[in-house]
């Protein structure tokens, strides 16, 4: 502001003495002078009210941001980032609201959210999106999806490869707009979108990593913020996806108090950035996960922020895992309901009784050519979930064959269910009895 000013005045000044010239010229010598007397007059007056007015609209930023300062590089820096609430209504909204609407979700796994070191930031989107052999995602898919029952997509992105160098950490512009391209498909039908940091390696929950990972943390959710501050509740940001020890024995055990600690930091620096953002932000719900969404250990550990009703907890879930995960595990399930049974009550008791809804993020059961199986497995799963409340969100990777996790369930090439059986069981347990 105050080179604007400089510039102004500088511009007012010139004028002045071209004035002066031509009047000098006639023979006009006082009144030249007399017009470079009132000018400067009014040049300090416009300069003196400017940063009056400066003050005083600064110190009406509120939001958690900047308030009755005279800092004003504070001021005008916070006014830049602070823009109106369009959506009034979700200021009455909180967490559980949303997670009572909520029926069933879907994850458009291993598309987004891709990593590959051969890829460079600078190139076009796609080549990450297809990058683990899935195709681009489209408006026909997610309305697929969507007209299937499922009223909830979450869409896991990976921005390592899409950030330059700290401190700004800036996300690549084409890429931002292929994110919001794709939340948009699910957004504009009226569908829960969740939307994440994904696959990342700089947030490993260390102490001698906390400042880095608190730092891009920061970075990375104040331009995601930005770019989707005026959605609604529809949207909800997801923090982190799996926090963890990558490599190591504790990597899916539950985890450290090391681990416990640092990941429950992020996570505050992520719900503390995204408040202090502008437009519709300040009321988003906000979902945050425990040291690698455990869903044993790990939710023992997970701090819910104080005074904060706009929090879900993320939970990852493939129970029971001989069953469900394990890739040399069995394909009849047995009717094995310990692990389910467990999980939902941990989750009732930790959460959900104390006033925090919970979201589980991912589950499925690995084809191993048992739909009818996976099926019965589904049905109990999910009806028990909603037994307590909680929705749940099928993890789709879109593999159907080889020796790898194959959890698809929707065909991205020809947009239909590959197992039918399964999606009727999802869609029957969801209904009300």
């Amino acid at each position: 502001m105050k080179n604007i000013l400089k510039i102004k005045k500088t511009i007012c000044s010139i004028l002045v003495i071209c004035v002066f010239v031509l009047m000098t010229g006639c023979g006009k010598v006082d009144d030249a002078a007399t017009i470079i007397k009132d000018n400067n007059t009014e040049t300090n007056n416009i300069e003196r009210n400017s940063l009056k007015n400066i003050e005083v609209e600064s110190s009406t930023i509120d939001n958690g941001l900047v308030k009755g300062t005279n800092d004003l590089t504070k001021n005008v820096s916070a006014k830049t980032i602070t823009t109106a609430n369009k959506n009034q209504d979700m200021e009455n909204i909180v967490a559980m609201d949303i997670v009572k609407n909520m029926k069933i979700g879907w994850n458009v796994g291993n598309t987004l959210d891709s990593t590959r070191t051969d890829i460079t930031r600078i190139d076009a989107p796609y080549k990450f999106e297809t990058a683990w052999g899935n195709p681009k995602v489209t408006q026909e898919l997610i309305d697929t999806v969507l007209d299937a029952g499922f009223n909830v997509i979450r869409i896991p992105v990976s921005w390592t490869n899409h950030m330059g160098p700290e401190p700004e950490y800036q996300i690549t512009q084409s890429w931002m707009e292929r994110v919001q391209e794709v939340v948009d498909y699910a957004y504009k039908k009226g569908a829960y979108v969740i939307l994440n940091v994904h696959h990342e390696d700089w947030n490993y929950p260390y102490y001698d990593n906390l400042d880095r990972a608190c730092a891009q943390m920061e970075a990375v959710w104040k331009q995601i913020a930005e770019v989707f501050q005026d959605y609604d509740e529809h949207l909800i940001f997801e923090g982190q996806n799996e926090p963890r020890k990558v490599g190591t024995p504790l990597e899916w055990n539950g985890g450290d108090a090391e681990g416990w600690e640092v990941v429950n930091k992020t996570n505050q620096v992520f719900v503390d950035t995204v408040r202090a953002s502008g437009g519709s932000n300040p009321y988003r719900v906000l979902m945050i996960p425990g040291y690698a969404a455990n869903c044993t250990v790990g939710i023992q550990h997970v701090n819910v922020p104080k005074n904060d009703t706009r929090v879900i907890i993320s939970v990852h879930a493939y129970e029971p895992y001989d069953f469900a995960l394990n890739p040399n595990g069995r394909s009849t399930w047995n009717h094995d309901t310990t692990a389910i049974d467990k999980l939902m009550h941990d989750l009732k008791t930790l959460f959900i009784d104390k006033g925090t809804p919970v979201i589980i993020g991912e589950f499925a059961a690995m084809n191993r050519n048992n739909e009818s199986e996976r099926a019965q497995w589904a049905a109990y799963y999910v009806h028990a979930a909603k037994e307590i409340g909680v929705p749940c969100v099928w993890w789709d990777n879109g593999l159907f064959e080889g020796d790898g996790e194959c959890l698809g369930l929707f065909d991205r090439h020809t947009y239909t269910c590959r197992f039918p059986k399964i999606l009727e069981a999802l869609m029957t347990s969801i209904k009300t009895d």
